[in-house]
C-alpha cells in the first residue's frame, strides 16, 4: 500500500495541469481508488484533492512571481481564467497573485510528500476478520458534517434528542452482528474530507429481511467479509486512535483493502458519564 500512494504521488506531480484520474491509477496497480484515496486521505491528513491543489499552486507560484501573462500561467495548471486560477491560489496562499507579483509574497509551500512505514513490532492491534451475509441497519439517520478530532456537536445533538426509551427500544430491535446500540457512519466522501457530508445513524444490526417498524430508517449492508478492531480507554479518544493506527499500521502490513460500504462502531462497554470506553471499529474490506 506504502508502494503505491508514493506511485499515486508521483503520477500527481508529473501530472500537476491535469485532472489525474485515480480509480484508473488504482487499477493499473491491482487496487481501488475507493482505497487508496482513504488511505491518502487517512495517512496525509488531507483529501487527494487538496493535496493536488497545494502542490499546483506551490509550483504555481513561482511562475506568478515572473512577469508572464496570468492567464497564460492559469491554463498551464488546468484552469480556464485567471479568476478561478486566483480562487485557488488565494485559497492556498491566504493571497492573491497580484500581491505575489508585486511583492514576491508571502507564500505557502505544500512539499511533496513521501509515505513510510515504520515498524515497530512493539504493540499488536487487536483485529479480526469476520463474514457476515446480508444485514440491515436501522435506526435513526441524519446528515451530518464529518469532523475528524473530537466529540461531533452535530452527532451529540441527534443522539441527544433521542428520548431514553427509544434508546432501550432499539437495542430490543437489534438481533445479530455488529451487537449493541451501533453508530454508523456511512454515504461518506471517498476522500473524507473534513467538513463533507455523510450519513449517521444511530441504531443497530438486524437480519435481512426482519419486520422495521416504519418510523425507523434502514441502510442495507450487503454480504461480505469485515475487519473488526477493538478499542479501550478514553472516549473518543481511543477510539480515534484506533481508527488511525488501522490506516497507518494495519492495512499497510496485511493483505486486506477497504470497499465501499458503512463504518460501524459497536459499544461494548462505556463508563456512566462515556469518559471511558470499549468499543468494535467494523471495517468493510476485501481481499488486495
Amino acid at each position: 500500500m506504502i508502494e503505491n500512494l508514493n506511485r499515486l504521488v508521483d503520477e500527481i506531480e508529473q501530472r500537476l495541469a491535469e485532472d489525474l484520474d485515480v480509480d484508473a491509477l488504482a487499477r493499473t496497480m491491482g487496487t481501488t481508488g475507493y482505497h487508496v484515496r482513504r488511505m491518502f486521505s487517512s495517512l496525509a491528513g488531507m483529501p487527494v484533492s487538496d493535496y493536488v491543489r497545494r502542490r499546483r499552486m506551490t509550483v504555481a507560484a513561482a511562475d506568478v512571481v515572473g512577469q508572464e501573462d496570468l492567464l497564460t500561467i492559469a491554463v498551464r495548471y488546468g484552469y480556464g481564467s485567471t479568476e478561478a486560477f486566483g480562487r485557488a491560489f488565494r485559497a492556498v496562499h491566504g493571497v492573491s497573485h497580484g500581491e505575489v507579483r508585486r511583492h514576491g509574497g508571502p507564500l505557502r509551500s505544500q512539499p511533496q510528500l513521501r509515505f513510510r512505514l515504520t515498524v515497530e513490532g512493539s504493540t499488536s492491534m487487536d483485529a479480526r476478520i469476520t463474514e457476515r451475509p446480508t444485514f440491515q441497519l436501522i435506526g435513526h439517520a441524519v446528515r451530518v458534517p464529518l469532523i475528524h478530532e473530537g466529540v461531533n456537536p452535530h452527532i451529540q445533538r441527534h443522539i441527544a434528542s433521542l428520548p431514553a426509551q427509544e434508546h432501550e427500544r432499539l437495542k430490543e430491535l437489534g438481533n445479530t452482528e455488529p451487537a449493541g446500540l451501533l453508530q454508523v457512519s456511512a454515504d461518506v466522501d471517498p476522500d473524507y474530507s473534513e467538513g463533507s457530508e455523510l450519513t449517521y445513524l444511530h441504531g443497530v444490526a438486524v437480519d435481512d429481511g426482519a419486520a422495521v417498524p416504519e418510523d425507523l430508517d434502514v441502510i442495507e449492508v450487503a454480504a461480505g467479509e469485515w475487519v473488526v478492531f477493538r478499542s479501550s480507554g478514553a472516549h473518543p479518544a481511543a477510539l480515534q486512535e484506533a481508527y488511525a493506527a488501522s490506516a497507518a499500521d494495519w492495512f499497510p502490513s496485511n493483505p486486506w483493502r477497504l470497499r465501499p460500504g458503512p463504518s460501524i462502531v459497536s459499544v461494548i462497554d462505556r463508563a456512566p458519564d462515556f469518559s471511558s470506553a470499549t468499543c468494535e471499529l467494523w471495517f468493510p474490506v476485501e481481499r488486495a
